[in-house]
């Protein structure tokens, strides 16, 4: 243990001395924990500048664009251009699939460009080392069709001094080929466009565009023919085509179509170059750009003079058509394409038992079939509400000419025609058929009893029309000749009938020169009756005759067999 009085007995001795020595010691403590302080401080300040670099660093690393840096040590200390650190970032690496990482060098870098895009990148990197002149430009990798934009630019620090070259990297793939993707868009809509324009241009009449104010904002070159005007020249805002009265064509008509959204026309009358012409004028209204609330219009001028001369030169010829079917004794009428009479001659009153000033009333076609039904001049039907809907609506069916009969109470036959209207609706003919039918009714009874006859004569019979086919023959026929009913229903010719007898005949020699006089003989207009031998059956007597409607009928007789 140190002892006490040892101690002051030495404080004692020497005060001033220990009283330096306390004052040097507190100083001396004082030094220390201010440099202690400093330290603390300094170390807390070299952390936030290492932790700040660290995210600068981070920044550009989480960049989209790589970069390759030419760092230069201060040029205070070194010659800059002497003591350079080149560094390659991270993303750099992974977009150009560096081997070797953020360890490449430039020289590795520029191995993935062609070789003449090798040279210019050199030479920008020169002048950005050497005068700090920046660049901008886009190159294609070797390996792939990707496209990167290089950024060159000088860092300098706020007194002049160079920190380091920066060459940025960006991928411009997407851009450039969206940016070409567009451009061929832009030329395919160009193209569009100006074809649209050559369309409307050369339309042989003038079309327009109206925006909802009923001003026209688009035309086309016909357009500023009709005012006398050139491709080139401005037109006023209330340039119009106007008709021979000097009022608009069709504002007023697209003022209507806005208001009725349906489209709108009508005819007008316009003075070019001194004619003046029949033209027809249209509207059709649209909503503008999708716009609900806003309706334009779209209109033509076309030009209707020929179809109009048309019309006249119809409308005459129908007249003169009319006219002669007045004087005709067929009954004739027209019934437009709303049903009603528009036309008839005097043959049609006459038949129908009809007074003309009811007529020239132009009644309907319903009416008609009322009224001749009173006067009983309609045929019976069952159901007459049925009958008239179906005539009616022939009107909308009938495309063709239809023929049919009506059988009248009063026992008269009509033959009626129905065919359409070049103007719309129909056009009747009534014939009365009556003494026709009844003269073929007689005549068809003659031709049954004639028919009869032949069929029980004991005379084998064959008739042959003009046309040199077989038209007629009769069961003694079948039993003589042994013929199928399948044969003679196809009508054979003359030739193909004799060579189906060729079996039951006695033939002498060539059978094509013996059918070819047989048929001789029957055509000729001399010789009609010869005899045929048949084989182990006799002979037959063989006639011929020619008829009056220019047919021929061949008979056929067996010859008694002598003992």
């Amino acid at each position: 243990m140190i002892d006490k009085s040892l101690l002051l007995d030495i404080y004692y001795a020497a005060p001033e001395f220990w009283h330096l020595i306390f004052a040097g010691g507190t100083v001396l403590l004082v030094l220390v924990f201010t440099s202690l302080f400093k330290i603390l401080r300094l170390r807390q300040k070299n952390y936030f500048l290492n932790r700040d670099r660290e995210r600068y660093a981070e920044t550009l690393y989480a960049s989209r664009d790589g970069y390759f840096a030419f760092i230069y040590p201060d040029q205070k200390v070194n010659d800059p251009r002497q003591h350079v650190t080149e560094r390659c970032s991270r993303r750099l690496a992974v977009l150009l699939n560096l081997p070797n990482g953020t360890l490449s060098s430039f020289a590795d870098i520029l191995k993935n460009f062609y070789k003449d895009d090798v040279k210019r990148i050199q030479k920008y990197v020169d002048f950005l080392r050497e005068e700090g002149i920046a660049f901008d430009d886009e190159f294609a990798l070797k390996s792939s069709n990707r496209r990167i934009r290089l950024v060159g630019s000088r860092i300098n620090g706020a007194d002049g001094d160079i920190y380091c070259d920066m060459i940025w990297f960006r991928d411009v793939s997407f851009e450039t080929n969206k940016i070409v993707e567009l451009e061929n868009s832009r030329k395919e809509i160009s193209k569009e466009l100006l074809q649209l324009h050559d369309l409307i241009d050369n339309l042989p009449f003038p079309i327009w565009l109206r925006d909802n104010r009923q001003k026209i904002v688009v035309h086309n070159k016909k357009f500023n023919d009709f005012l006398n005007k050139g491709k080139s020249e401005n037109l006023n805002d209330e340039a119009e085509i106007t008709t021979a009265s000097g009022d608009s064509v069709s504002r007023n008509l697209a003022q209507k179509a806005q208001d009725t959204n349906k489209p709108q026309k009508s005819t007008v009358s316009v003075v070019k170059n001194g004619d003046r012409l029949v033209m027809q004028a249209f509207e059709t209204p649209f909503h503008a750009e999708e716009n609900l609330e806003s309706l334009f219009t779209a209109g033509c001028l076309i030009d209707i003079n020929e179809l109009e001369e048309l019309k006249r030169n119809l409308k005459l010829h129908q007249n003169a058509q009319l006219e002669i079917l007045r004087t005709l004794g067929t009954a004739f009428a027209v019934f437009d394409q709303h049903c009603h009479l528009s036309f008839y001659n005097s043959s049609f009153a006459d038949l129908w038992k009809l007074e003309t000033k009811w007529l020239d009333d132009t009644p309907t076609y319903s009416a008609f079939l009322d009224l001749i039904r009173e006067n009983r001049l309609l045929p019976e039907v069952p159901d007459y509400l049925m009958f008239k809907a179906e005539e009616q609506k022939a009107f909308s069916q009938i495309i063709r000419p239809q023929k049919d009969m009506l059988h009248l109470p009063n026992g008269i036959t009509l033959s009626r025609l129905r065919a359409p209207y070049p103007m719309g609706g129909l056009i009747f003919a009534y014939e009365d058929i009556s003494d026709k039918l009844a003269a073929t009714s007689a005549y068809n009874a003659l031709l049954s009893v004639q028919q009869e006859i032949l069929e029980n004569i004991f005379d084998a019979v064959l008739i042959f029309g003009t046309d040199g086919r077989l038209t007629f023959y009769n069961e003694a026929y079948l039993k003589l000749w042994k013929g199928t009913r399948v044969f003679l229903d196809n009508e054979p010719t003359l030739d193909e009938l004799l060579d189906s007898q060729k079996e039951f005949l006695a033939i002498d020699g060539d059978w094509e020169k013996m059918k070819k006089d047989i048929a001789e003989h029957l055509l000729s207009m001399t010789a009609k009756t010869f005899i045929l031998s048949r084989i182990n059956d006799g002979t037959l007597e063989v006639s011929a005759k020619n008829l009056s409607d220019g047919s021929f009928i061949i008979s056929y007789r067996r010859q008694p067999i002598l003992e």
